[in-house]
Order: structure tokens, then C-alpha cells, then sequence
């Protein structure tokens, strides 16, 4: 029987849609033998293990709709985003711009780091102004403009040639991306700096409990409708249906929708869905995305730590460049401390192509002697450890991107795109486009429901 409604893919963006289309018949197709594609978070006691998306948007977003559609908690990060451990210091509070001065390096990296600062403070007040959603103006066009802000020259274009600590110290805020510094585009750098010094840049919320807390809550509410270890070959339009081919168990199966909802990463969207636009495959074929290497670690100490008031520590010439303090959030709940902490390790673009051939008790070795350096003692409280591989980790804004934005953003057939690539606002925009998809569903639906004859292809909401 005819679906309305078949979402290929089972990450944020594709349980969004399955969420806003609940009252439909639907149906999710997830390769994996899990949902939440790289948001993946396990609960341990008070804490939470992560090894994926870690902070979300607020205020009138998406995502805060969906959290309080679904029933989820949120809370706002309390603690530091501005560590830094470099050179044999570690710093967690102070102004940021006084960092150099704190950490030790030679002058010339000081006098690099003062030059190319300045630079990026003035192109980060323009990036405020581009980033500003204007009156009357839909998400999709404020997204093409930041993708053609700054968009013709890779960061290290803009920022030039920097003495080695300089350099060092600018990586960990650009290469959050998955993309390095010759990569990335000028704008997108820009736009991580923007991220980090306006707290957060409207990235300010913890899911309570751990980010699989809003994807595993979706799938149950979906039950039935969600089908794991279901790889997906090939999506093909009819005259006025849509037809997705996956297998499953090993056995080749087929179902027919009136639409899909296409929720997959831009390498897979463009292999499966054969007869898309000519225009918008190729535009798909070109996103490009960097891996990333994450570890998560539980510990098991009594008393205070000197990490428990941050949240994030850059660590500029590891083998990780930030280490995330999960239990941060539990931490500003709690009526006094309770043992153990939950840790993050985040190794993205070239730190993670060093680390994904290793095998993963080679990666912890690593990770832990590196720890030890930032955190001394650390190692020796760690009870649980396990790394998380990212190949096609996320996408990322190279020099030329802006260029493909209007074809990716066009809506043409029964085959609905949804995705973090769509967008510069990470789990924001994948839920964003994931619900604007769903949304596109239901007009497509009702308009079949107006035209076609209801004895011929019934549609039917699911109460």
C-alpha cells in the first residue's frame, strides 16, 4: 500500500520531519542499526557519554521549538567556553584577548596573534551584521547570504602567513568545522570566531540526559514506523508517487510514497536519488565534508576538579583540539558534587585523518597521554573509555560554496532535500530543514488530496 510520506534517513534532520509528519502515514528508512546519525550520547549514571553534537540552539529557533514540541529538556551551558591549555598553562577564566599575553610563547607569536586578531574582530562585527535575520526576509536567504560573505579565499588566505604559536591558537576555533584553516573559507573562519566570542552565537542550550535523549525520543513516539539496518539504493519519481528500493536483512524490498523526504549526507542524497534535478545533483556531488575522531571518557574521582567550572578547553598542539566538560551541565544541577565527570575528546580535518587508521586502543593511548598533559593526573581516573569514528564527519563552507547554495535550496519533483549541509547553523539547520521539508510534504499532500480521486489513491492522515 501507498505511503504519504517515506523520510530516508534516521539523523536529526529526518526524525524532525518524522516528527512534524507523525499524523501521516509515514515511514523512516535508517541504514544504521541505531537513529541519530552523528548526534549519539549514552546515558551513565547522573552524567552522559558524547560523541557528537553537544550544544543547541535557543531562543526562537527550530530546535527550541522542537524541544518543547517533543517534551524534552533543555538547559543553558553554564560553565566556561573559553579554556585554553597550551604551552604547559591552562587557563579557564580571563578576557580572551589577554590570552597571548598568558600563555607562554615567543614575542613574534604575540605580535602575530595581536595583527591577525584584529583582523578577525573587524570581520566578525561584519559577519554580526550579515548573520542578522532582516525583516520580511525566510532562512533561506539570510543562509545565502552568509555563504557569500567573505567566500572567495580560504581563512589562511585572509589571515596570512602566522609564526607557528599563532597559528596554533587560531586552529582550534576554525577547525571545529572538520575543515583546516586552508579549507575552510574566510567568511565560515570568521563565522566560528563569531561563534565563540558572542558565547555561543545562539548555540547555548544542553539537551538534558544527553543529545540521544531528543532522537531516541522521537523514535519511540514513531515506534514502528522507524526501520533500522534498512540501506536505502535507490529513490526514483513516477508521474505522481516516488519509489525507494533498500534492502534490509538481506532481502531487497520496495515501497512507494507520494513523497520522501531525503535526510541523508549530500555524498549518499546524490548516489541514491537517480533522476533528481540534473542541476541539483551535481551541486550535491560538490558538498564536501571533513571526518572527525571524538572520545568519550567517565571518571570516577570524589572530590572537586580544577575543570568543573568550564565547559570547553581549546588545546591548541594536541592531538585533540578541544576537550568538552559533559558533566559540566549535570554540575550546575547538583546540590553538592558527586563523584565522577563525564569528558569529551574532539579531533577534527587533519587531527582526525592522523587518528582514523589507529586502531582505537592506539587512539586512547594517544588521547590519554595528551589529556595527562592538559589535566595532570587524569588518566588515572578514567573508569570508562571509547572513541567514536567520523569519516564523513561534517560538512564544511569551502571557498566557492556560496555558488551552490540556490541550486541545493530548490524545490523541484517529490523528492524533498533536508540536512545540515543546506545551512552554516549545524543541528539548527538540520532541523530546520528538516521540519521545512516535512512542511513541503503536507502542501504536496493536501494539493493530491484536492486533484486526485479518492477512489483511485487514497491518503490518509494517521490519527
Amino acid at each position: 500500500m501507498m505511503k504519504d510520506v517515506v523520510i530516508v534517513g534516521g539523523g536529526i534532520a529526518g526524525l524532525s520531519a518524522g516528527w512534524r509528519l507523525r499524523h501521516w502515514d509515514t515511514l523512516v528508512l535508517e541504514s544504521e542499526g541505531r537513529v541519530g546519525g552523528r548526534i549519539r550520547s549514552e546515558r551513565r549514571g547522573p552524567y552522559w557519554l558524547n560523541w557528537g553534537g553537544h550544544v543547541y540552539a535557543g531562543g526562537n529557533s527550530s530546535t527550541a521549538w522542537l524541544l518543547r514540541d517533543t517534551g524534552i529538556d533543555s538547559t543553558p551551558v553554564t560553565g566556561s567556553l573559553a579554556g585554553l591549555a597550551m604551552n604547559g598553562k591552562l587557563l579557564l577564566s580571563g578576557r580572551v584577548e589577554s590570552y597571548p599575553f598568558r600563555i607562554p610563547m615567543p614575542w613574534s607569536a604575540r605580535a602575530g596573534m595581536m595583527k591577525a586578531g584584529a583582523k578577525v574582530a573587524l570581520a566578525v562585527a561584519k559577519y554580526a551584521r550579515i548573520v542578522r535575520l532582516r525583516p520580511g526576509e525566510d532562512e533561506a536567504a539570510r543562509q545565502r547570504r552568509v555563504y557569500d560573505f567573505m567566500n572567495d579565499r580560504s581563512f589562511s588566505d585572509f589571515v596570512g602567513d602566522l609564526p607557528e604559536d599563532a597559528e596554533a591558537l587560531f586552529k582550534p576555533t576554525v577547525t571545529r568545522s572538520a575543515a583546516d584553516i586552508d579549507q575552510i573559507s574566510a567568511g565560515a573562519g570568521v563565522g566560528y570566531f563569531s561563534l565563540v566570542w558572542n558565547i555561543g552565537g545562539g548555540l547555548t542550550q544542553s539537551i538534558l540526559g544527553g543529545p540521544s535523549t531528543l532522537t531516541e525520543g522521537i523514535a519511540a513516539a514513531l515506534s514502528d514506523r522507524v526501520r533500522l539496518n534498512a540501506t536505502v539504493d535507490e529513490i526514483v519519481h513516477k508521474k505522481d508517487s516516488v519509489v525507494v528500493r533498500y534492502r534490509q536483512d538481506g532481502v531487497e524490498r520496495e515501497v512507494e510514497a507520494r513523497c520522501v523526504v531525503l535526510a541523508t549526507p549530500a555524498t549518499v542524497s546524490h548516489r541514491i536519488a537517480v533522476d533528481l534535478d540534473r542541476e541539483v545533483r551535481e551541486a550535491l556531488s560538490k558538498v564536501v565534508y571533513g571526518p572527525y575522531v571524538s572520545a568519550a571518557f567517565l571518571t570516577n574521582e570524589t572530590g572537586r576538579q580544577v575543570w568543573d567550572g568550564a565547559y570547553a578547553i581549546a588545546t591548541p598542539k594536541r592531538s585533540f583540539n578541544v576537550l568538552l566538560n559533559m558533566s559540566n551541565i549535570a554540575r550546575g544541577l547538583e546540590p553538592e558534587r558527586r563523584p565522577g565527570s563525564s569528558i569529551m575528546t574532539f579531533s577534527p580535518g587533519s587531527l582526525a585523518r592522523s587518528l582514523l587508521e589507529r586502531d582505537d586502543d592506539e587512539i586512547r593511548r594517544t588521547y590519554l597521554d595528551d589529556l595527562d598533559q592538559v589535566l595532570p593526573g587524569f588518566p588515572e581516573k578514567v573508569v570508562e573509555a571509547e572513541v567514536q569514528r567520523w569519516p564523513t564527519g561534517a560538512p564544511y563552507c569551502f571557498p566557492g560554496r556560496g555558488a551552490l547554495q540556490q541550486t541545493l535550496t530548490r524545490r523541484s519533483g517529490r523528492v524533498l532535500l533536508a540536512g545540515d549541509y543546506l545551512g552554516t547553523l549545524y543541528t539548527e539547520t538540520a532541523i530546520q530543514t528538516g521540519l521545512s521539508a516535512a512542511q513541503e510534504a503536507q502542501s504536496l499532500l493536501a494539493t493530491d488530496r484536492q486533484t486526485i480521486p479518492h477512489d483511485l489513491a487514497p491518503l490518509r492522515a494517521v490519527t
